[in-house]
């Protein structure tokens, strides 16, 4: 299943809903474009709702890091929330936990900006 983004405003934050899956190819490079997008545009506050991702592949984790990182060198932040019990897991593993802040909903990660 290809990779859909679809973009809303929440309390003046930026969710993007993602939803299929995150693998390398076309789908990291969707991401990657719509976040530098929104960050173009000047919406540095940004949450990703992971909750449709179906599967997320180590280039769809370097992809995530990587747009972290050009956020923040744009003052930006990304957050993420409704991951999945296989990509918490994976987030786990791989220590990034410690890098992104995590909420169970989107709710929780647009209310963590005020």
């Amino acid at each position: 299943m290809a990779l859909e983004i679809v973009e809303k405003e929440s309390h003046g934050v930026t969710v993007l809903a993602l939803s299929g899956r995150v693998t390398l190819g076309e789908e990291t490079n969707r991401l990657r474009s719509k976040i530098r997008e929104a960050l173009d545009k000047g919406k540095t506050r940004l949450v990703l709702d992971l909750g449709g991702v179906s599967y997320i592949d180590s280039s769809g984790l370097g992809t995530l890091v990587s747009s972290f990182a050009t956020a923040a060198s744009q003052g930006g932040t990304i957050k993420l929330a409704n991951l999945t019990k296989r990509f918490q897991e994976q987030l786990n593993i791989t220590k990034l936990v410690t890098v992104f802040d995590v909420y169970n909903s989107v709710e929780e990660a647009a209310k963590s900006f005020q």
